[in-house]
Formats: C-alpha cells, sequence, structure tokens
C-alpha cells in the first residue's frame, strides 16, 4: 500500500501587468447588450424548463398512486396474479405513450415518489423553477437514506440553500458531505458496505480499445490519479528539455549535417521509432500509458527514468475532526474534491503524514478561523488550501495544489498580501480574470463576488461554510456571546 503525505505546496505568484479590473478593455456595447438578453432568455427557459420537469415528476407520482389504488383493488377482490402486474401495467402503457421502455418509466415514478413524499422543500423549489432536476436529484440521491424526518429536514434546509448558487455535480460532493455530518453513524455503515464492492471490470469498445474500470475506496483512486498526473506532467517537462536541447544542439554552428556522414550507407540507415512520438501525446494519453506501464512493469521503466518517475508521491488533502482522530467520535473525515471517508484510513494517514495542519473553524458559520503547523511552513498558503479546497471561480473544482494563489485587487495596484485579498484561481479562470471583462471583489469570510460582463453578480463561498453542520460539541459555545476568539 503505498504512503500519502499531505505536504506543503510552494505558492504560485503569478502577477499580471496592466491590470483590466474595473474596465472593459475592447467591450463592444452591442455585443454585451446581446448577452444580455440571451442569458436573460436562458434563465427563463431553463426555470420553465424546472416546472416542467417538476409537473412531469408529479404525473408520474399520480401514475404510482394509480398503480397503488389498483394493487388494493385486487387483493380487495382475491385475485391472485403476480404481484406487480398493476405496476406493469400502468408503466407499460405509459411507456408505449413516452417512447420509454416500461423498466426506465417505473424507475422514474420510484423517483417521482421519493422527490414528493421525501424532499417536499425540494420539489417546491423545483417546481418553482429555483433549481433544476439535476439540483434536485443530487439532494435526493446523498439524503435519502436519512430515515429520521428531523434530520432529513436539516439536510435539506442546508442543501436547498447550497443550491442557490452551486452546480449540480459541486452539489452533489456537498450533499454527501452534508447527509454525513447530521447522520455520521449512518455513513459510516454504508461506508462499510461499499468497501465490500470494490472490483475491477473491463469493457471492450471498438477500434481495439477497451477500458479498464476500478472501483476503490475514494482515498485511494484520488490517490493514484493525481500520482498519475505528476508522473506524466514530469515526463512532458523531460520531453520538452529533451526537445529545447535538441535544437539547441542542431543550432550549434559546428553541429554535423548529412553531407558529412563518411561511412558507407550511412544515409540509407533506417530511422527506427518505437509508438508515437512522445511530445505529441496529451496529458490523458501520458496517464493511461505511464498507468499502463506501472501495472505491467512494477515500475515506469518505459517512461525516462524509473527511479525519477517512481519517486514522485501522491498527495491528498484530508480534515479530520480532532476528537475522530482520537477515536471518541464518528464525525466524519473529508477528502477534498470528493467528500466523507472513513475514520480508520483517515487516521492512518494522519499517523503516517510528515506534518499536518490545525484548522480552527467558527462555532457559528463553518469558516475557518486560522491555521497553524506543527512543522513550519508558509502558514498563510495552508490557510487558503484549507479555506478553498479548489479554484473559486464558481462551478470549477480544480484543486489548489494545481490553482495560482491570486491578489484579488492586483498587488501592483496596492493590493495587499493577506487573506482577504487572496484566493486560489486555476490558470483558466485566473487569465479570465485578468484579460476579460469579468471582475471579482472579496466580501469577507472568504465570499467572493464574481461579476460577469453583463454586470451579473455570482457568489462563490468557501466549501466549509457551505457544507457546515453546526455540531452538539460545540453547544456550550453557541449559548455564549462570541468574542471573535476560536474555542480552543
Amino acid at each position: 500500500m503505498p504512503t500519502f503525505v499531505r505536504s506543503s505546496v510552494a505558492p504560485v505568484w503569478v502577477l499580471f501587468s496592466g491590470s483590466i479590473m474595473g474596465q472593459r478593455v475592447g467591450s463592444d456595447d452591442a455585443a454585451w447588450s446581446a448577452l444580455d438578453r440571451v442569458v436573460a432568455e436562458m434563465q427563463s427557459t431553463r426555470s420553465e424548463i424546472a416546472r416542467l420537469q417538476a409537473e412531469e415528476s408529479r404525473l408520474l407520482t399520480d401514475a404510482a398512486d394509480i398503480v397503488r389504488a389498483r394493487e388494493q383493488a385486487r387483493r380487495a377482490a382475491g385475485r391472485k396474479s403476480p404481484h406487480d402486474l398493476p405496476l406493469r401495467e400502468v408503466s407499460a402503457e405509459l411507456g408505449a405513450a413516452m417512447r420509454l421502455s416500461d423498466r426506465t418509466v417505473q424507475a422514474r415514478m420510484s423517483a417521482a415518489s421519493t422527490l414528493r413524499d421525501g424532499f417536499a422543500a425540494t420539489f417546491t423549489a423545483l417546481a418553482e423553477g429555483r433549481i433544476d432536476l439535476a439540483h434536485a436529484a443530487a439532494i435526493v440521491d446523498a439524503g435519502a437514506v436519512i430515515a429520521d424526518p428531523e434530520m432529513r429536514e436539516q439536510y435539506e434546509r442546508i442543501v436547498l440553500d447550497a443550491a442557490g448558487f452551486e452546480t449540480p455535480h459541486r452539489l452533489r460532493a456537498i450533499a454527501r458531505v452534508v447527509a454525513a455530518r447530521i447522520d455520521p453513524d449512518l455513513a459510516e455503515e454504508l461506508r462499510r458496505r461499499a468497501v465490500g464492492l470494490r472490483h475491477l471490470r473491463v469493457i471492450d469498445i471498438d477500434d481495439g480499445m477497451a477500458r479498464l474500470l476500478a472501483d476503490l475506496p475514494a482515498v485511494l483512486a484520488h490517490a493514484i490519479y493525481d500520482r498519475l498526473t505528476q508522473m506524466a506532467e514530469a515526463e512532458r517537462a523531460a520531453e520538452r528539455d529533451d526537445a529545447a536541447e535538441a535544437a539547441a544542439e542542431a543550432a550549434r554552428p559546428d553541429a554535423p549535417t548529412d553531407d558529412d556522414a563518411t561511412e558507407p550507407g550511412a544515409q540509407d540507415a533506417p530511422q527506427l521509432t518505437t509508438g508515437p512520438q512522445a511530445d505529441a501525446r496529451s496529458l490523458d494519453e501520458l496517464r493511461a500509458d505511464i498507468f499502463a506501464d506501472l501495472v505491467l512493469t512494477a515500475s515506469p521503466s518505459g517512461h525516462g527514468d524509473g527511479d525519477a518517475l517512481a519517486a514522485i508521491r501522491a498527495e491528498v488533502q484530508i480534515t479530520i475532526p480532532v476528537l475522530t482522530a482520537a477515536g471518541t467520535s464518528n464525525e466524519p473525515a473529508l477528502l477534498a474534491g470528493y467528500g466523507p471517508i472513513d475514520a480508520t484510513t483517515a487516521r492512518e494517514l494522519a499517523a503516517a503524514a510528515a506534518g499536518w495542519d490545525r484548522v480552527m473553524y467558527h462555532p457559528h458559520s463553518g469558516i475557518p478561523l486560522a491555521v497553524d503547523r506543527y512543522r513550519s511552513s508558509a502558514g498563510l498558503t495552508r490557510f487558503l488550501r484549507a479555506r478553498d479546497e479548489r479554484c473559486r471561480f464558481p462551478g470549477c473544482r480544480r484543486r489548489p495544489s494545481k490553482s495560482d494563489i491570486d491578489h484579488t485587487v492586483d498587488r501592483a495596484l496596492g493590493g495587499d498580501t493577506t487573506d482577504d485579498n487572496l484566493a486560489h484561481l486555476c490558470r483558466r479562470h485566473h487569465t479570465l480574470k485578468h484579460a476579460t471583462a469579468w471582475r471579482v471583489r472579496q466580501l469577507g469570510d472568504g465570499i467572493l463576488e464574481w461579476t460577469s460582463p453583463t454586470q451579473r453578480r455570482y457568489l462563490d463561498k468557501p466549501p466549509a461554510t457551505v457544507q457546515f453542520v453546526p455540531s452538539p460539541i460545540f453547544d456550550k459555545y453557541l449559548a455564549a456571546p462570541y468574542d471573535g476568539r476560536a474555542p480552543f
């Protein structure tokens, strides 16, 4: 089993000259007006689609009610037939009308009934066009296992609030965390069952290719992907260095040319290749090739210096409640970019790590208050990684270790190098901020407000605040006036 260490990553400071924050360089008023119309109509259309999706769900639940009524009538009449015959009758009728299989219709009827009967507030939000069906599915999928009505109501309230500004994909990760924190005993039991389902399978696809799928514990899967990415990037960097060295060698005035060949047949010697040109491979191709190399040879022998690549260690970021680490609580540990993981794995990783951060959270809001460490490193960078967990553009999930630390107000314009003027931005959205009409400002507590070219405003909140569930451990602190200090 590999060892995973959460190590400090040096910040990447990127400063663009000639910042255009607050300006519209090269903007065209007619273009922005047209974009404003398109965005407004898109929002209206999506709201209408959501309302229609809610209406379809209502019709499916009506069909489920018809099934139940027919089942009761058949039992009352003493008819002996397959117990699911009424369901087959109704779903077959709907399937023919909708041009879907009856089994697909049955699955949709079940999902619609769960939404209506178990998540009334979510169904109302869908019917009002405030969320779409993908948001509703994320809420239901993570919360359906919560049996206690009060717990489910608390879960739904927290996650519905996040659905107002999060994408369905990010909401699904938030919902898993909230559900695990609200009912940690159930979450631990579900994870224990899921571990027994890990397996590998191969699916044949076209053109001489096959797909290898692995169901693994999330920590291992994310660590494998991270290590493969690091190795692919190292291989690509080595290839660039080799190409630059070859170009420099060829440019030397005394470099040999074809005319210098004196050996008989030297110019006719075939140029052998061993596969596709390495510098033409994408990062995905490199990851796949190195993965096959590692599994088949136990070392990346086919990709340059095996010792150098083998020395690369995977990195995962785990947040462990202090009482869980001590073994006196079952509050879930969190894998950044995924969600809750089992406490045993989290404790093993903490014990093996070269160093770890202590993060103190506000007991009312969940915002990180401070970060310190038992091994010295850049404290501000550690704080930002704990707060942000990802690129801070709405909808983006790029990890901090793959992002830049950006000054919201440019340093060249007097912006401070402090946590309330810094945030992680991936290179794509870092460029968007500096080179387009998009603008951003910080509202406090790590909340970023993005303003689009059409002057619409979009909030991005730190994940810790969005998925925060007050813990009864802190009841004694909640009962007293908050004095602005961490409760430790």
